[in-house]
């Protein structure tokens, strides 16, 4: 065992790796502000997201990876913080220059839960620490404001609109702006041209992450909104089902022909847990975002269950991970944004690796 010194601690938590970024916490520049007093350390650990899914393992690694080196070392105090990294995109600073990454949730077709699934992850990370908004970019059919619990118009503050918030997400929609009792009828241009003006005459500030929800389908709306939107990459949703690896492959062509990476695949309504007997039915089939993640060779995120909180959730304007009445029901999707969050890092840190002046840095 080594003597205790900052040295000896930098030298000894090398042994603990991001298994994503597959690296040290050393080399990756994660260790902060190591401090000694008498027998005692204490240190900070900087993660690329506050969402990280092994947070607390890395944590536990670092305290035994110390206690294991330094002789004699008394308590060992670390501290887990984080600092989003950025997606480096010069139109995405010129429209978005607060916003470190923009994330669009996809579909092949409808009725698969796409903005269930949005409206959760976006939660699910502000419940985590971090700085979150939603785009509602489903301008003919806008439920973001009742699945997030919004009502009111936006304020306009120096020329720009101010977006609404609530659960810890700054929301904006077209549902906030037009009769909810009128349909919207719009051509693409139209459709497109609001989206652009949500980026751009909306006054977002600071964001980690900032989430769109796309319209379902690849057709000319959905490919001009991708096109339109500086992105940095993409989560398709898709259902069980075998049919869904036809759908989930029209929606990876669709980003693939704009080149915008996909972060993964999430599979919702994977099965249902009966609420009397606990036992498990694959209603439609399953498999079949796995399968479908397999072939397209991106991440298999997670599966979401069919379970009667998420629709009550939706109906109430309180998305199932803050709501802590449906703590279990919730993991599934919280551990879906995080393995998001991950891979998003993954992306980001490959990215830097590139520039001299990034891996001057790590």
């Amino acid at each position: 065992m080594k003597p205790l010194s900052e040295a000896n601690i930098r030298e000894a938590l090398k042994v603990v790796k991001d298994p994503d970024l597959h690296r040290d916490i050393v080399s990756l520049n994660f260790v902060k502000d190591i401090r000694i007093t008498g027998r005692d350390v204490s240190m900070k650990i900087e993660l690329t997201t506050p969402a990280c899914p092994v947070r607390d393992e890395l944590k536990s690694a670092s305290v035994k990876a110390v206690r294991d080196a330094i002789e004699g070392v008394g308590d060992v105090q670390v501290e887990m913080t984080s600092k989003v990294m950025v997606h480096e995109n010069q139109q995405k600073a010129a429209i978005l220059p607060g916003v470190k990454n923009t994330i669009a949730v996809a579909s092949g077709k409808g009725g698969v839960g796409k903005s269930t699934v949005a409206v959760n992850l976006a939660a699910a990370l502000a419940k985590d620490g971090a700085k979150v908004g939603l785009v509602d970019a489903d301008v003919y059919g806008p439920s973001i404001p009742l699945m997030m619990g919004i009502t009111g118009r936006p304020q306009v503050r120096n020329q720009r609109l101010q977006p609404m918030e609530n659960w810890g997400v700054k929301v904006m929609s077209i549902g906030f702006l037009v009769d909810p009792m009128q349909a919207v009828i719009w051509r693409g241009p139209m459709a497109s041209g609001a989206v652009k003006q949500f980026m751009s005459d909306v006054d977002w500030g600071e964001l980690d992450y900032l989430i769109f929800d796309l319209p379902p389908g690849t057709g000319d709306i959905q490919l001009t909104l991708v096109q339109t939107i500086p992105l940095t990459g993409a989560v398709i949703v898709t259902t069980p089902q075998d049919i869904s690896l036809a759908d989930a492959r029209k929606g990876f062509k669709m980003f693939e022909k704009v080149n915008v990476p996909i972060f993964g695949i999430v599979e919702n309504m994977s099965y249902y847990i009966c609420a009397h007997c606990g036992q498990r039915e694959d209603i439609f089939d399953t498999g079949g975002g796995r399968k479908a993640a397999e072939e397209l060779g991106v991440p298999f995120l997670g599966e979401i269950p069919i379970h009667t909180s998420i629709r009550v959730s939706g109906d109430t304007g309180k998305p199932i991970v803050v709501d802590d009445r449906w703590k279990p029901q919730a993991e599934s999707i919280r551990q879906i944004a995080r393995n998001m969050a991950a891979q998003i890092s993954i992306r980001n840190a490959s990215q830097s690796a590139q520039s001299p002046v990034e891996i001057q840095l790590m």
